[in-house]
């Protein structure tokens, strides 16, 4: 099974890689990377997945969103990418929204553990923190080496 989800992660890593660059079809292949690799390394029986999935899911989706709206007012307030045009004002609203922000991501990984330790162990809720970092750094060093090939 170890063999088969890994054969899988390296058809999909260089399914990413050689592919086109769509940006919705980025989104969903690096989703179902995430997906793969984080099954690999939790090693979750079929039913800690069939409950895990969902719980993680809509605990990913709520994270995105909140980032997405924070990022979204951030951009809006500046011209042109300029932090300097920025007044002190919308900057002070800025780091409202921002410490808003962190305390909702607090709190939905707060939920989110609730939720998981009825369905895994609290080492495989460890483990996942770690995989997903992992992920993240393999993913960004994926990017990096394409870039600087594609520079040559």
């Amino acid at each position: 099974m170890k063999k088969i989800i890994t054969i899988i992660c390296i058809t999909l890593f260089c399914t990413l890689t050689l592919s086109a660059q769509d940006k919705q079809g980025s989104k969903e292949k690096i989703k179902a990377l995430k997906i793969s690799y984080l099954t690999e390394q939790l090693n979750l029986s079929p039913s800690e997945a069939e409950k895990f999935w969902p719980i993680y899911n809509t605990y990913s989706k709520e994270q995105y969103s909140l980032r997405n709206i924070l990022r979204s007012e951030i951009k809006r307030a500046m011209i042109e990418g300029d932090i300097n045009s920025v007044s002190e004002k919308e900057a002070e609203k800025l780091i409202a929204l921002k410490l808003d922000t962190d305390q909702k991501i607090y709190e939905s990984q707060n939920d989110f553990i609730n939720n998981v330790k009825k369905v895994i162990s609290y080492k495989k809720i460890v483990k996942l923190q770690l995989a997903e970092m992992e992920f993240g750094r393999k993913l960004m060093s994926k990017y990096k080496h394409r870039k600087s090939d594609s520079k040559n």
